[in-house]
């Protein structure tokens, strides 16, 4: 087996994936490693209690707030594409968790089931429950199964359009992939420059 090689990372760090592909657990681990804030976009929508969302005004509005707060630094993880314009172009690096359908699909049910039966509390205190869960159009089993393609098909279209030009993808196909990155997540000497304007 040869020898491991550092993994560069920018200031800037766009963590994304299908839900159950493990984007929270490496967003955090990696913000832990190259000492950056880490941003959970979930959080951040799921703003109000009793699953009141935000609007796509506020929700833009928030999102350009806190990158406006974080000027030196951040990793952003989350998979919502009405605000991919606002975090791609300024990104140094993305990571994309591009799991088969069977690893993810089995981590999500796992955790959605695991969070319904103890009435988790996930953000600002909403939950998940059996009831969502189980009977619920809105069930994350169900989103999972029906969004995993469109998502992939998605996302490779912002990275064509919305990435800047040399900026690294890593795609891991694999949780081995994954646990290799981070293991060798290293500060890129010299990447974080004055946010891309215009």
């Amino acid at each position: 087996m040869g020898a491991e090689r550092p993994v560069p990372f920018g200031r800037r760090v766009a963590v994304y994936g299908p839900a159950g592909s493990g984007k929270s657990t490496l967003a955090r681990a990696l913000g832990e490693r190259l000492g950056l804030p880490v941003v959970e976009l979930d959080a951040v929508y799921h703003a109000r209690p009793n699953w009141q969302d935000l609007s796509r005004e506020e929700f833009r509005a928030a999102v350009t707030r806190i990158l406006a707060e974080h000027p030196d630094g951040w990793v952003i993880e989350g998979n919502y594409a009405v605000v991919r314009d606002l975090v791609l172009p300024l990104a140094e690096a993305v990571v994309w968790l591009d799991l088969p359908f069977g690893v993810v699909y089995r981590r999500l049910a796992m955790r959605t089931i695991g969070r319904a039966l103890a009435a988790a509390e996930l953000w600002n205190g909403n939950r998940e429950t059996p009831r969502q869960t189980f009977f619920s159009r809105n069930s994350m089993l169900l989103w999972g199964l029906t969004a995993f393609r469109r998502t992939g098909r998605s996302m490779e279209e912002s990275l064509r359009t919305l990435r800047r030009p040399g900026v690294p993808v890593y795609r891991l196909r694999t949780p081995g992939q994954a646990a290799y990155l981070l293991r060798n997540a290293r500060p890129a000497g010299g990447a974080h420059g004055p946010a891309p304007t215009g």
